[in-house]
């Protein structure tokens, strides 16, 4: 049997095959994954590990560049799953983000789909309050 990750990709490989195919809609079939499916686990993770190739270019204003490899994104957003489901994020949860345009935005997008998380991206301007008002259940740090 193939894994989650191999059915993924075979039926994405047959929506590019289908390019210019009218019928390909009315003929494409949902490959079957295994529940719970998880693009971050089951489809980056596998493509990701072990390639040192960048695929993340950060160009800051002040001409800073930072860059992250696909293994390295898959490495550092594992630790981070472990972290926040030791401290209780779970699946269905809403996880805030409150970051720039960073490498860290990207990584901590991968860590909300990998724990089955939904991502709450929001702006940098808010204060610790108005987030604390926004996401039921949390309180402002002090």
């Amino acid at each position: 049997m193939s894994s989650s990750h191999e059915r993924y990709r075979a039926a994405r490989d047959v929506l590019l095959g289908a390019r210019g195919n009218e019928n390909a809609v009315a003929e494409f079939e949902w490959p079957t994954v295994d529940a719970p499916f998880s693009w971050a686990h089951d489809r980056f993770d596998p493509i990701a590990d072990g390639v040192d190739r960048t695929t993340l270019v950060i160009a800051e204003e002040d001409g800073s560049v930072a860059r992250s490899t696909l293994d390295e994104m898959r490495r550092r957003s594992n630790g981070v799953v472990r972290s926040l489901a030791g401290v209780g994020v779970r699946r269905g949860d809403g996880v805030l983000l409150m970051l720039g345009n960073q490498v860290e935005l990207w990584e901590a997008m991968l860590v909300v789909m990998k724990l089955g998380a939904a991502i709450m991206p929001t702006t940098t301007a808010l204060g610790r309050r108005t987030c604390a008002t926004a996401s039921p259940g949390a309180t402002p740090d002090t």
